[in-house]
């Protein structure tokens, strides 16, 4: 997903650390155990780690607690990570977290397109539910401004990744549900 976010020194100030939707809310439970797979870059880890802890106490809140963690070393990797894992059919749903930015060499925005079509190749072919927090922004400079405010968007999206995720899989099992009971 291409995150087109504004200059990041003008919100940080302004930018809490999020929380679920409604922390006392009981999420629904699934009528069979889910195991998810969250692939993550390390091509700026410590940023990217950011969803992979937000999305695993979210996840936990919505009842996924199998969740396997991959590392790949870049975004660029993690397709062919999600469709390896996505056929040994052991994971009901893969989770890709990276970060995507210009480093001059290369234009950073076909990177991520690629990725960001691979990824939905792999989840058409498979069926397993793919989902991605690998963003890219517009601007990323390495000032600890920068830094600071991708670490708390990291956290904003591993919650809304782990919300979809758990919503994506609820909807799954009553439409399938649904087919093998002959109703669609």
């Amino acid at each position: 997903m291409n995150q087109m976010l504004q200059d990041p020194q003008t919100e940080t100030s302004q930018t809490q650390p999020p929380v679920p939707q409604d922390p006392g809310k009981e999420h629904p439970r699934f009528a069979k155990p889910q195991r998810v797979a969250f692939v993550q870059a390390c091509w700026h880890r410590d940023v990217v780690e950011e969803a992979r802890i937000a999305f695993m106490k979210e996840a936990e809140a919505r009842h996924l607690t199998h969740v396997d963690v991959f590392e790949v070393p870049g975004s660029f990797e993690i397709p062919l990570h999600a469709q390896v894992l996505a056929k040994t059919r052991r994971y009901t749903a893969i989770v890709a977290a990276g970060l995507v930015v210009d480093g001059g060499i290369y234009r950073h925005e076909f990177v991520a397109d690629t990725v960001i079509k691979a990824l939905m190749d792999v989840q058409l072919r498979t069926e397993v539910p793919v989902f991605s927090a690998v963003l890219t922004p517009q601007q990323f400079h390495e000032t600890e401004v920068h830094y600071d405010f991708f670490r708390r968007h990291f956290t904003i999206k591993g919650i809304e990744v782990a919300a979809a995720c758990a919503e994506t899989l609820h909807g799954l099992e009553r439409l399938r549900g649904q087919v093998a009971a002959g109703i669609v």
